[in-house]
């Protein structure tokens, strides 16, 4: 394994501290990131490659996010960062070990740090790829928008829809480059049923349903005994803007090791699998159905939580309805999307092939073909020549955020036992449900991170 040694020179503090904490952004005693314009790409980089952070190591990042970046000719990766010290040498040997079989004698090493905000207090850094787990999803990203660098955040989002659009108004202050890292855009079979749809080849739209796995499920974790912290993870950071909880392993991620973490399952840091895959899967039928920028109008769901330690849904099925009258059925099953049009039907399902109710519709020798679904690049690389070409990626956070308030809204539904109404122009329920509203919200632990002042939606 590689020792080169981490390079970096630590946070810098800077003079426009003083503002950003009176906005909110930065909690009292953070470091405050610096505000620089966001170039088109690395202009100091070898080869003109754009300059990318990681931030977060864990399972998803050694396999496949950070291989993907590595291997990309659009990027270099010149820091990671993690609050787990293993998982945070690991990446930084991952990184140095294939930029020095390169033969770049110039390589000066990967930089490797355990806080976030030192990522964001350097200007040298384009990019940032967010990998942490959900409840630190949006306030990394809204740092990095803040500090002018484009962000390829993992999926779901967020854990809330008030937190969600909180993010997308930030963007639309400080705009970049955004990208929801889900792959299901850039799967070809995915792209050629969505083309098949959108074009109209199965007739008008009436009816979709959408699948996820029922085998991420697994046995209920019950109450665990407090345990001591590893040495080698700041929990409290972990934590970071939930509330504080006593440790335990199945809690947060297994010592120096990988594999599907507890917090997955733990709904103060995740939503479940409803969010998980479903941000996969409902993003794209979102996709398929041209209302990627809007939302349904109504939403009846059912299911159970698990008990325990491990507390999120063990099954569910929810039922939306769009204002174009299609309807769509959302499922524990196994991971497919089927849409239903008056001439006929089409289903893919997750490394499977595609289906129809008949050859011709599979056709697509005639068709004029859509650029959007051409000659598609991987979720790394579109997000990277977005970056470098100035233009919006085939995910862009708005469209993620209108998919998990989708999968957010189910899960309400089942909380609250109600069909909801729902006003997608506004984000209200036009029922006027207070308890569905309440569950829009989440409150946050201020040690590390404010959100910025909204009118929108106050703190």
């Amino acid at each position: 394994m590689s020792t080169i040694p981490n390079t970096s020179s630590g946070p810098t503090l800077i003079p426009r501290r003083k503002f950003l904490l009176s906005s909110g952004l930065l909690a009292a005693g953070a470091v405050a990131p610096m505000i620089v314009p966001s170039r088109l790409f690395g202009a100091g980089a070898p080869s003109k490659r754009i300059n990318v952070a990681m931030i977060g190591c864990g399972r998803q990042v050694v396999t496949p996010n950070l291989p993907q970046m590595l291997e990309s000719e659009h990027c270099q990766v010149v820091a990671v960062c993690d609050v787990d010290s293993w998982r945070l040498t690991n990446a930084q040997n991952q990184v140095n070990d294939f930029y020095s079989k390169q033969n770049n004698s110039s390589y000066k090493g990967c930089a490797a740090v355990g806080d976030f905000r030192e990522i964001m207090a350097r200007s040298d850094i384009d990019a940032v790829m967010i990998s942490v787990p959900d409840h630190w999803h949006v306030p990394v990203a809204i740092s990095a928008m803040m500090a002018g660098k484009h962000v390829s955040l993992e999926k779901p989002i967020s854990t809330c829809i008030n937190h969600g659009r909180r993010l997308v108004e930030v963007l639309k202050k400080h705009p970049v480059i955004t990208r929801n890292d889900s792959e299901f855009r850039t799967l070809p079979e995915f792209g050629r049923v969505a083309q098949i749809v959108r074009s109209g080849r199965i007739g008008k739209l009436q009816h979709i349903e959408v699948g996820v796995p029922l085998e991420l499920n697994g046995p209920a974790m019950p109450p665990q005994p407090t345990l001591p912290v590893p040495k080698e993870l700041n929990y409290d950071l972990w934590m970071g803007p939930t509330f504080e909880a006593p440790y335990a392993e199945k809690r947060v991620h297994a010592i120096k090791a990988y594999g599907r973490p507890g917090w997955m399952r733990v709904d103060s840091y995740c939503n479940g699998v409803i969010c998980n895959w479903g941000a996969h899967l409902m993003g794209f039928a979102q996709w398929c159905n041209n209302s990627e920028y809007t939302g349904p109008v109504w939403i009846e769901g059912d299911g159970d939580f698990d008990k325990g330690l491990w507390n999120t849904l063990k099954r569910f099925e929810v039922r939306y309805g769009y204002a174009n009258g299609v309807e769509l059925h959302f499922k524990m099953e196994r991971p497919y999307a089927k849409f239903i049009g008056t001439d006929g039907w089409i289903e893919v399902e997750y490394k499977d092939k595609v289906k129809a109710s008949s050859p011709a519709i599979l056709d697509l020798e005639h068709d004029v073909p859509d650029p959007a679904y051409r000659n598609l690049q991987s979720d790394k690389n579109d997000f990277l020549l977005a970056i470098k070409n100035n233009r919006p990626s085939l995910e862009p956070l708005e469209t993620a955020h209108r998919t998990i308030s989708m999968c957010q809204l189910g899960l309400i539904s089942i909380q609250t036992g109600a069909k909801l109404l729902w006003d997608p122009a506004t984000e209200s329920f036009t029922n006027n449900d207070n308890a569905a509203t309440a569950l829009m919200n989440r409150p946050i632990r201020e040690k590390f991170f404010k959100f910025p002042q909204s009118d929108i939606f106050p703190s």
